[in-house]
């Protein structure tokens, strides 16, 4: 990956440059709709069809991932920082192609456990392609660029999951093998298009002891109601978990569903999870101020997770759709609330610090609902009951409403439409990205 790179792109350049970024996050986010109807089966068929031992690994898998993504993420945007954008973008990409190929032709559990901890490192380029934006985007002109971003990880997840159903019903294979070629496509279409954005005169000449994943976690504790605010937010992301979590075990043991139908319910939730983020959270805000919007975010977060726990009809579970993706008004809410407590020369911290809260809940949810998962469904048990992790996550969203009703007291101010869509949440088995 050393052909010439052109020099850094202006005006129309830039355009093109961000073009290929947006590609490549709707390419990466739509090649991991496409192989999750499949991972949890084929992890099942490794396992005798016994779902529920199926449900503990798949755990395991969630917490490689989020592991990789956690430790990486730093070190690519420190390496991208040091050598420039562009060999980190087309060497992740490559990477993840040949990966996905690796795991198509995984012949055990362990060697595709191996393949989703490659693809852990090689996704972890996400904050690299926010930085090339960044190189290339005058300021003002950020918000927008970061928005279009955002909508790139919800359409990369509405047509994944159908498509990926779809094939997985001729192979479980056959999904490994598109993301790959999309991934290989994208590789080689960025090496003769994509220019370096990070010219050497502006690259860091700091070691790799900046790439710290904890170190941005200190803000958290900087004001109290920050505090307060990114205990609001850890109980969000941890309960989020969830669904890529347990999602498709969950449906395969209740309703016995083909992949083509997980893959079409998938594909719902991201397309609900879109309208909300891009239509509907800014005039919310506008209407009923921030603190209200998390407060009813939350309330919705309840309800939707009560109703798929307690939905013993495969249909049931798309009425409980709607307010999964009505949810998703309060965490841009409560974004926007914890930027208040800091100046404008830690914004980017502030970022970092949430991205840290996320990657860990992302460690830590997949194995904690798998496991809850694994133990009530068990053969031992004599009335399984297969809606005790969505209980759970009911739960933990209860408790954030309630510490989001003191913390954010006396902190209504006037209603501001300042907020913007944000990555919506993906339902990826066993890994969450916004």
């Amino acid at each position: 990956m050393s052909s010439p790179a052109p020099p850094a792109p202006q005006g129309a350049a830039s355009r093109a440059a961000f073009l290929f970024i947006f590609v490549t996050i709707l390419l990466d986010f739509l090649a991991f709709g496409i192989i999750a109807p499949a991972l949890p089966k084929l992890i099942i068929l490794f396992e005798s069809n016994n779902v529920s031992r199926a449900a503990s690994i798949t755990g395991y898998f969630g917490f490689g991932w989020a592991a990789m993504q956690f430790l990486f993420s730093p070190v690519l945007g420190a390496l991208s920082d040091r050598y420039g954008r562009r060999p980190i973008i087309l060497i992740s990409c490559m990477g993840l192609g040949l990966d996905y190929i690796f795991m198509a032709l995984a012949p055990s559990l362990g060697w595709l456990f191996v393949g989703r901890l490659i693809s852990g490192i090689t996704t972890s380029n996400i904050s690299t392609a926010f930085a090339y934006v960044t190189d290339v985007t005058a300021p003002e002109k950020r918000a927008k660029q970061f928005g279009l971003l955002s909508a790139a990880f919800g359409l990369g997840f509405i047509i994944g999951p159908g498509v990926g159903g779809a094939l997985a019903t001729y192979n479980l294979r056959f999904p490994f093998w598109v993301a790959a070629g999309l991934s290989l496509a994208n590789t080689l279409y960025g090496f003769f298009i994509l220019p370096e954005s990070l010219p050497p005169e502006r690259r860091s000449k700091k070691g790799m002891h900046i790439a710290n994943p904890l170190a941005s976690l200190t803000l958290l504790r900087s004001h109290p109601a920050l505090t307060g605010l990114s205990v609001v937010m850890t109980l969000y992301y941890l309960a989020h978990q969830v669904l890529p979590s347990v999602f498709v075990l969950y449906t395969i043991y209740r309703y016995q569903w083909s992949e083509g139908m997980i893959g079409f319910s998938l594909a719902m939730v991201g397309l609900g999870i879109m309208i909300v983020s891009g239509a509907l959270v800014g005039p919310v805000v506008k209407k009923i101020g921030e603190r209200n919007s998390v407060l009813l975010g939350l309330m919705f977060g309840v309800v939707s997770f009560m109703g798929f726990g307690l939905a013993y009809k495969g249909w049931m579970v798309f009425a409980a759709i709607p307010f999964v993706a009505l949810w998703g008004i309060a965490a841009p809410s409560v974004q926007s609330m914890m930027s208040r407590h800091v100046d404008h020369s830690s914004q980017g911290k502030l970022q970092g610090a949430i991205n840290s809260v996320r990657s860990l809940t992302g460690m830590i949810g997949p194995l904690l609902f798998t496991q809850v998962f694994a133990v009530a469904t068990a053969a031992r048990m004599r009335h399984p009951v297969p809606g005790a992790p969505y209980a759970l996550a009911a739960m933990l969203l209860a408790t954030s409403l309630a510490v989001a009703y003191f913390v954010t007291q006396g902190s209504e101010g006037p209603a501001t439409g300042a907020v913007g869509p944000t990555a919506p949440p993906t339902m990826v088995d066993g890994a969450e990205t916004s």
